[in-house]
């Protein structure tokens, strides 16, 4: 994939929550705080981060490991089935954790050939090792991603603030991927 279709991906993808949260702070915050528990959407985004998972390293080259790609590839599968069935408290947070981590793994992977081309692409960089950090920390405490949510939806003061700075943001990752990533 290419730097400048990812951070449109990334710009216009993280704009539109944002969008919805100025138009409409209360539903959105009401939306925010139901995310963490909300089983549905943690299966899905569970078996999504899943496909996502073993799809890479079905992909992935692993000469020393070629023998054991199929046994690998149906335990993680196991994993992130068992996950939707045993794991039901802050399933949601749990995935969108796994997701971060891919995502950060793509934007790394993406970004890196280019960090001489332009300083600029150590924004995505640096937003790929937040994304990491973030899994990681969300992954062990999950609790932490609603009492984030319920902190930042506390009042529509709050949630117009938080989705205009990242909308702010969005918008500036939008822009490099039109211009100054466009040949990359």
């Amino acid at each position: 994939m290419k730097l400048s279709l990812l951070s449109i991906l990334l710009g216009a993808g993280m704009s539109l929550p944002q969008i919805y949260g100025l138009a409409r702070p209360k539903e959105f915050a009401a939306a925010a705080r139901k995310l963490p528990r909300n089983f549905a959407a943690g299966v899905v985004l569970m078996l999504l981060g899943t496909a996502w998972f073993v799809w890479n390293v079905n992909v992935e080259p692993i000469a020393d490991f070629s023998a054991f790609k199929p046994y690998m590839m149906a335990g993680f599968t196991a994993v992130g089935v068992g996950a939707c069935i045993f794991v039901k408290d802050f399933l949601a947070v749990r995935a969108i954790a796994v997701l971060a981590l891919l995502l950060g793994k793509v934007m790394v992977d993406t970004g890196r050939p280019h960090l001489s081309e332009s300083p600029l692409v150590m924004v995505i960089q640096v937003w790929a090792y937040v994304l990491v950090v973030a899994g990681i920390w969300f992954t062990i405490t999950p609790w932490k991603l609603r009492d984030l949510l319920e902190l930042a939806t506390a009042n529509e003061t709050r949630v117009r603030i938080g989705s205009a700075i990242r909308l702010a943001f969005a918008i500036f990752i939008l822009t490099l991927g039109l211009t100054v990533f466009r040949p990359m």
